[in-house]
């Protein structure tokens, strides 16, 4: 049985809205945030989708494990691809001249030498790229809080898309929480059994080969659970004609409202992106 995100109503201005126009709003500020590596329009969208968040009415004890995952993703991109080995960094940010902070590093005890090349330009870029992450993981962060798990479907086909890819795409948001039920229910039986995680042990890949009691059950339960979902639509002939759902969604002012309002921040930034602004941008005062 598949489960959804804990949804409750909070009666907030976000969800008087219809959920189509909620997801094409948040497409449009998505593209447009995509146009700008300025960190100053950037701070400008961060305020945006913060003020969404807190239209939503969440609460950080409801969104922590969300935020949490965020933070993990996002701190690997900024250390790993920025700070190390500045694979993520544009080529504009890499160009010329750099302010260069400390050029290698000694490892101690081992007295190696890391060529680190650590550079202002480098830095301010990684703090670009926290704040357009933060931007867009506030942005989509409040959809599956604050919208009805009953309307993912028909949200989906009401913005045009095919049946087969609306129910996909349903199924795909329902994922999540329910590998996270199985994975409890696993944990719950193999401890009645004797198995402590706790007292997981050793090194790396010892530490996974003593984890597959927990990761192998989940893993084919979700491919089992994927293959009866395929063969119950295939038995009812979903895709072959036009279907019906249950949830009616109708369009209000408000929510032509809040799609001319995503339309308008894409059109400006379109705009500011080809008369050059948005570029990466470094304050003078760091560089001096």
């Amino acid at each position: 049985m598949i489960v959804s995100f804990n949804y409750r109503n909070r009666h907030s201005l976000l969800e008087r809205l219809d959920p189509r126009a909620r997801w094409i709003f948040s497409l449009l500020v998505l593209f447009a945030i995509t146009m700008f590596w300025d960190v100053r329009f950037l701070l400008f969208f961060l305020a945006l989708t913060l003020g969404q968040y807190y239209l939503a009415r969440l609460t950080w004890r409801e969104t922590r494990r969300a935020w949490y995952f965020v933070f993990f993703i996002m701190t690997t991109m900024v250390v790993v691809n920025t700070i190390i080995t500045s694979s993520g960094t544009i080529g504009a940010a890499m160009k010329g001249t750099h302010t260069v902070i400390f050029h290698q590093f000694t490892i101690p005890i081992t007295g190696w030498i890391w060529e680190l090349n650590l550079t202002v330009e480098r830095l301010w870029f990684a703090v670009t790229q926290v704040t357009r992450i933060l931007s867009i993981s506030a942005l989509f962060l409040v959809i599956p809080f604050t919208m009805d798990p009953r309307q993912y479907g028909a949200t989906f086909r009401g913005m045009g898309l095919p049946d087969r890819l609306a129910y996909t795409l349903d199924l795909a948001f329902r994922f999540v929480p329910t590998l996270g039920r199985d994975f409890q229910l696993t944990l719950d039986a193999q401890r009645a059994r004797g198995y402590e995680v706790e007292k997981v042990e050793g090194g790396l890949f010892t530490q996974i080969r003593k984890m597959a009691p927990l990761v192998v059950p989940v893993t084919m339960n979700a491919i089992l659970s994927g293959e009866d979902y395929a063969n119950a639509m295939d038995l009812r002939c979903f895709g072959l004609r036009k279907r019906t759902w249950i949830e009616k969604l109708t369009y209000h002012w408000r929510d032509y409202l809040w799609i001319g309002f995503g339309a308008l921040l894409l059109i400006a930034s379109v705009v500011l992106s080809l008369l050059g602004y948005g570029e990466f941008w470094v304050p003078s005062i760091l560089l001096q």
